[in-house]
């Protein structure tokens, strides 16, 4: 850092236009050594999203001093002339990429949960077309095949289960992911008609199908009353997918989710 140096200008100012990254570093540091090149790739790479500004805290105490840097290296995000968040010692590429993505949300993304706050049911097909036609212009969003898979998995459960395939343990979205391939298990698993259990997944399968969820959860729940661990785990596998998918604080989760874990025990 030269004299020329100012915080001010080039992070709490610059940062009201763009989100600034400072990496506090020192040249004894040997983390700092191994964080500085990922953060200057990284920074060359997105470009126009954010800019890299590295703090010597040997050049700048009062900086350190002023943001409380106790220990480096220390990452800090500026956004609107405030610290939007931070880390500390250095961090895998994936990572770092990740807490970026969290805290400036691309385009893209933003698009996207504007998208999805005009869900009316689920599912909802008018969105599922606006969601096709999303991923025709932007088909590099893993978010948004899954948001099309959730809304087109009880009429098409073969191309839900490409949406909802790939994703890793380390992905956002990952989770997800697993409840829908859960699901399309369920819709085209080979079930007949026979013994008690097996007509009640019947049942559900159907009231899946309908977009009668209410009434697939009772089917559901039945089949795990009959035989929780029928079809290695589907009835109790699928009822749980259905609860994670539909979200804690759904009407429906609510409401059967105590009657679900009454039939368990």
């Amino acid at each position: 850092m030269t004299n020329s140096f100012s915080f001010e200008q080039q992070v709490i100012d610059r940062s009201r236009q763009l989100p600034v990254v400072v990496d506090f570093w020192a040249p004894w540091c040997g983390p700092c050594r191994m964080l500085g090149p990922t953060l200057e790739k990284l920074a060359e790479e997105q470009a126009g999203r954010w800019e890299l500004v590295k703090v010597n805290t040997e050049d700048h105490p009062e900086i350190a001093q002023q943001y409380r840097i106790m220990s480096i290296p220390n990452v800090k995000l500026f956004r609107d002339g405030e610290v939007a968040g931070e880390f500390v010692g250095a961090q895998p590429q994936r990572m770092i990429e990740k807490w970026l993505d969290d805290l400036i949300p691309s385009q893209e993304a933003e698009d996207l949960t504007m998208l999805l706050k005009e869900e009316k049911a689920w599912p909802d097909r008018e969105l599922a077309v606006r969601l096709e036609a999303f991923l025709e212009e932007r088909s590099d969003v893993p978010l948004a095949r899954l948001a099309l898979a959730r809304h087109r998995i009880f009429e098409d459960p073969a191309r839900a289960r490409e949406l909802a395939a790939g994703f890793s343990p380390v992905d956002e979205g990952y989770d997800r992911s697993v409840d829908l391939l859960q699901l399309a298990d369920f819709l085209e698993a080979e079930l007949q008609a026979g013994a008690p259990v097996e007509e009640a997944l019947l049942a559900a399968r159907k009231a899946l199908r309908s977009g009668e969820l209410s009434a697939a959860l009772d089917d559901l729940i039945r089949a795990v009353t009959l035989d929780k661990s029928y079809a290695d785990d589907l009835p109790r596998k699928t009822t749980i997918a259905l609860f994670h998918l539909l979200g804690e604080t759904h009407e429906l989760t609510r409401k059967y989710r105590w009657k679900f874990d009454m039939a368990l025990y």
